[in-house]
């Protein structure tokens, strides 16, 4: 901890500084605590003049990025005449640190666990409230909300409404910050990673990991992304896609459950699948193979396809193929689920149109993820 008794942060000053560096726009409005983390930026500096021991810049934005090289953080509390402190925090080991995985924009992010404050289960009327409001109270305390890709630069992934939504709570030094994640995956302890001078000074990079799957994951401070002064404009953005969605939903549910086809020449999987569709509110319908499955087509129209590869009589390639140059059947969108996970065989689906390809076996939640994901734009 280094504090002093000045004056605290001149926030005019930075600001004008921050706008003259390009850092906020002229009609931005900054929070302190956006306008304090400018401070960390390469280069920024207030002083009027170049002296031997200020004026350059390079003071608090070397001191951030070898902290989080060593997996540490710093932290500013500062007051208007009552000067202003800086907390540098340091692990006490290197080696392994408490972590809660998380899936958003299709990729697993790390989170410190101790920052994280609480893990709120809600509904989807009460998530688009969320996106509204753009905030969280939770015990006298407000904590500004995000959907966690939008915070990585993640512009094109837009949240889907489930049943029930993830948001954490978190934490960070003085700062707090709410986000929306795709997926809760659980508490793991890692083996932390030196991820290198470069990555360092990106604020928002704690560090990396590799999990036991070889998946590489970096460990991630959601709360200083969001102290980044563009992180709010996104959120009018996924606001209107989610109540698109929302309305897509609605008209889909009042025509009825979705129709799923399941196409595999495995009685086992189809059973399985079924069951788990079934139990999530859709209708289905099963093929053993190709032909039986166009033979199908021919009977009913089903708003998703869930397909293998290898099947007898005609595969699932053939079977894409065929559907996807028919025009009345052409817009059904497919799920290709199957052991050929190899490249080639991914970029043949991908040429044939198939609009998700995944291995198996296939996670639960991934595939009514994916499901419901293509459902949406289809029904849109």
């Amino acid at each position: 901890e280094i504090a002093d008794d000045g004056a605290g942060l001149d926030f005019e000053r930075i600001r004008e500084k921050a706008q003259a560096l390009g850092l906020i726009t002229g009609d931005a409005q900054p929070t302190e605590a956006q306008l304090t983390e400018s401070i960390f930026a390469p280069g920024f500096s207030t002083a009027s003049k170049v002296t031997q021991i200020s004026g350059r810049g390079v003071g608090t934005d070397v001191v951030r990025s070898d902290i989080a090289a060593l997996g540490g953080r710093v932290d500013v509390a500062t007051t208007r005449g009552g000067g202003t402190t800086f907390l540098l925090y340091l692990p006490l080991t290197l080696a392994v640190a408490q972590t809660v995985l998380v899936r958003a924009g299709g990729r697993l992010w790390a989170l410190p666990a101790p920052m994280v404050q609480q893990v709120q289960q809600i509904k989807d009327k009460a998530l688009i409230n969320l996106y509204l409001t753009r905030e969280v109270v939770w015990q006298d305390r407000k904590y500004p909300f995000f959907y966690l890709p939008r915070l990585l630069g993640n512009a094109g992934h837009n949240p889907e409404t489930l049943r029930y939504n993830s948001i954490l709570l978190l934490k960070s030094g003085q700062s707090t910050a709410a986000v929306h994640v795709d997926e809760m995956v659980g508490n793991q302890e890692v083996v932390v990673k030196n991820i290198g001078p470069q990555l360092a000074r990106v604020s928002g990079i704690a560090g990396a990991t590799v999990l036991g799957t070889g998946e590489v994951v970096l460990i991630i401070n959601p709360v200083q992304l969001a102290q980044r002064t563009d992180a709010e404009a996104q959120a009018p953005m996924v606001v209107k896609t989610m109540q698109a969605a929302r309305a897509a939903a609605a008209s889909a549910a009042a025509s009825g459950p979705p129709l799923v086809m399941i196409v595999d020449d495995s009685l086992t999987v189809r059973k399985i699948t079924s069951r788990l569709l079934t139990r999530e509110g859709f209708e289905v319908i099963t093929a053993k193979d190709g032909l039986d499955a166009l033979q199908l087509l021919g009977e009913r129209t089903p708003d998703a396809i869930l397909l293998d590869i290898e099947m007898p009589r005609m595969d699932g390639f053939e079977f894409a193929k065929t559907m996807k140059s028919d025009a009345k059947v052409a817009h059904i969108p497919i799920i290709m689920i199957t052991s050929r996970t190899a490249e080639k065989h991914r970029n043949r689906a991908q040429e044939l149109g198939v609009e998700v390809y995944l291995g198996k076996p296939y996670q639960e939640e991934e595939l009514l993820r994916h499901l419901r994901e293509v459902l949406v734009l289809h029904a849109a």
